[in-house]
């Protein structure tokens, strides 16, 4: 027998659900820190093909891209044991550890409205958890 949280969701699956949202959100700060390295990407030919040539031997895109692939599997795995009205609205974790992250990371902002905002997804991630 395994030990459910509540209603519908086991630790495992629970597990699988943060592991899938964990490696979500690292691909996104990864994709970042590769286009980071690149410069901003123009619409010419001429800054596309440069843009693609520098990406292609980035590694932070390749763990990025790598990190996607291996959160679609376990997804996967957690989708099979979860409802998806309670998996998918769990993915807004990922927005809390970017925003971390990139704050810490990138230097990007994180002002009031932002942490308000990371408050409301704490407590709707919270309420649809408990549904």
């Amino acid at each position: 027998m395994t030990q459910s949280l509540g209603h519908s969701m086991t630790w495992a699956a629970f597990a699988l659900v943060l592991t899938g949202v964990l490696l979500n959100a690292l691909a996104q700060l990864a994709l970042k820190a590769s286009v980071n390295d690149t410069g901003i990407i123009h619409f010419d030919m001429q800054s596309l093909l440069s843009s693609a040539t520098s990406l292609a031997t980035n590694l932070w895109l390749w763990l990025g891209l790598l990190c996607y692939a291996i959160s679609v599997v376990v997804w996967i795995l957690a989708l099979s044991r979860v409802d998806v009205s309670i998996a998918y609205p769990m993915l807004s974790i990922g927005y809390i550890v970017n925003a971390i992250a990139a704050s810490h990371l990138f230097n990007e902002p994180m002002g009031i409205g932002k942490v308000v905002g990371i408050g409301v997804i704490v407590l709707g991630v919270y309420i649809l958890s408990r549904s």
